[in-house]
């Protein structure tokens, strides 16, 4: 039986107000939802909630979208697709190129909730095979808690929030410009490629703020605008407060064939605070590799604080 009181909470919750106008979308409409299910639970109770939510014909199981939960030790308590998940600790899961998904939302949840990105597959009819790395994709996710000990979740892959247009456009430009490197490098080599890289007033530094870097597979940083300081350094062993090695990462992405990283970097815009940020990185040879990055922060519009 589907629960009437999913829709009207949902109901509840846009004639509230309690999303702003400016985010209605596919972003604003997964805070939405996630508001909705946690509303769902307060109404109904936190069994009948876990059983709806780990129903894949459940009220909040549709289109691709599902609510999954966990509580504040990172044990999944309902997911619909992973059923045979259901009890075990998760707190060591990360995502295909190494983010610890599960802690970091379970952090964000308990903190007050917000806005997170990571990789992972969409559900299909046999459920989702998280062996399956090459069936990744970026993610926008919602956390929030549920209740006393608990909390829930929901993503959407960021390739369809834009009405099908693709990508959000700063994302769409982020990609571009590492391809606009890599073409330049193998057009005009590398010590021209590094040094354009490099110059601050360059064509690789955008009007947005938006910069290309560059790194040899060791970790050695070859080229940066910014941080002309620590280029010939190696940052391999760089790592964030839950012990991801982002530079190691993204190496190892560029030199499988390039593509998306999630992972956590100061933002210096914003008095350097942790933020999560998209990264695209290619390959320009075997010796090194470039790519770009944008905040979170970017693509919604607002700050999403990462727990220390």
């Amino acid at each position: 039986m589907k629960y009437w009181c999913y829709g009207i909470c949902l109901l509840l919750i846009l004639a509230c107000g309690c999303v702003a106008e400016e985010e209605r979308g596919e972003a604003g409409e997964l805070r939405e939802y996630l508001l909705a299910a946690a509303s769902f639970a307060e109404m109904n109770g936190k069994d009948a909630a876990l059983a709806e939510f780990g129903r894949r014909d459940g009220a909040f199981t549709y289109d691709g979208r599902y609510v999954y939960a966990y509580d504040d030790d990172c044990i999944l308590l309902a997911h619909p697709y992973e059923e045979a998940s259901v009890g075990l600790n998760r707190s060591g899961w990360t995502d295909s190129r190494g983010l610890p998904v599960i802690r970091m939302g379970s952090d964000v949840a308990q903190a007050g909730g917000g806005y997170i990105t990571y990789l992972y597959p969409r559900p299909g009819d046999a459920g989702i095979d998280e062996a399956a790395f090459s069936t990744y994709e970026l993610k926008l996710g919602y956390v929030l808690s549920a209740g006393e000990g608990w909390w829930i979740g929901s993503g959407v892959a960021l390739a369809d929030i834009t009405q099908g247009e693709g990508y959000p456009p700063v994302i769409r430009d982020m990609v571009a410009l590492v391809e606009d490197g890599a073409a330049y490098a193998e057009h005009e080599g590398t010590g021209a490629a590094r040094a354009a890289i490099s110059d601050p007033a360059g064509r690789f530094v955008t009007g947005d703020g938006h910069y290309l870097y560059a790194y040899q597979y060791d970790g050695t940083l070859v080229a940066h605008p910014h941080l002309p300081e620590l280029i010939g350094s190696n940052l391999i062993d760089r790592e964030d407060q839950y012990g991801m090695r982002m530079i190691e990462s993204l190496a190892t992405t560029a030199r499988d064939g390039g593509g998306f990283v999630v992972f956590i970097w100061p933002n210096p815009e914003e008095g350097n605070r942790d933020e999560l940020k998209i990264g695209y990185v290619m390959a320009v040879d075997d010796d090194w590799w470039l790519g770009s990055g944008v905040y979170l922060s970017e693509v919604t519009g607002e700050y999403t604080p990462i727990p220390a």
